[in-house]
Order: C-alpha cells, then sequence, then structure tokens
C-alpha cells in the first residue's frame, strides 16, 4: 500500500485546511484510514480515523473542527480542518491499516500563525 499526501500549508488562525490522501497498490481490505501529526518534541498522536464502517474517530482536541471522509470510489481519505489554532501546527501523516500492518505516507506540513 502506498499513500500520497498533499494540502498542508501555512494558514492564519480561524483558517480552514483540507488533507487528502490517496491509497494505491495493494489497496483491498484496508480496514481502517486516519490522520496523525506530531509537533516538534512531541510524539505521534491520533487526529482521527474511519473503518469501513464509516464511524469517524476523533481525538478530543479536533472534535467540532475536523472532519474526515473516505472516498472508496478513489481510494482517498480526507481531512477537513475548520477553526484552525496554532496547537494544530504538525507534521500530518496519513495513515492505512491493513491486516494489523501499518502503512504511512509520506508527512505534509501543516502550519497555524496566530
Amino acid at each position: 500500500v502506498q499513500l500520497q499526501a498533499s494540502g498542508g500549508g501555512l494558514v492564519q488562525a480561524g483558517g480552514s485546511l483540507r488533507l487528502s490522501c490517496a491509497a494505491s497498490g495493494s489497496i483491498f481490505n484496508i480496514a481502517i484510514m486516519g490522520w496523525y501529526r506530531q509537533a516538534p518534541g512531541k510524539q505521534r498522536e491520533v487526529v482521527a480515523s474511519i473503518s469501513t464502517s464509516r464511524t469517524p474517530i476523533y481525538a478530543d482536541s479536533v472534535k467540532g473542527r475536523f472532519t474526515i471522509s473516505r472516498d472508496y470510489t478513489k481510494n482517498t481519505v480526507y481531512l477537513q480542518m475548520n477553526s484552525l489554532k496554532p496547537e494544530d501546527t504538525a507534521v500530518y501523516f496519513c495513515n492505512a491499516k491493513k491486516t494489523a500492518i501499518n502503512y504511512w505516507g509520506q508527512g505534509t506540513q501543516v502550519t497555524v500563525s496566530s
């Protein structure tokens, strides 16, 4: 499974960004896709994930502001980020879970200025 992420950038606080992650390769039976982030000096943390049941799960810090969605026709997962805060600044990584194996995309930088 290969994951190609895009959509990061620099935005002012209160602004919005949408991240995209396209999966390719052996994409059958990918159970869960999601987004993680890692800020400087901090551990990587889960931001949001969505399973084949289409039930999304969010970190408390982003609930009500971020929305994850998955387009099965395009093999793509999206993360719509609204009301961004400086503390959302991090490198965001796309993740796919398939048969207990984690696959990672390259990170995309999100920087929120105050």
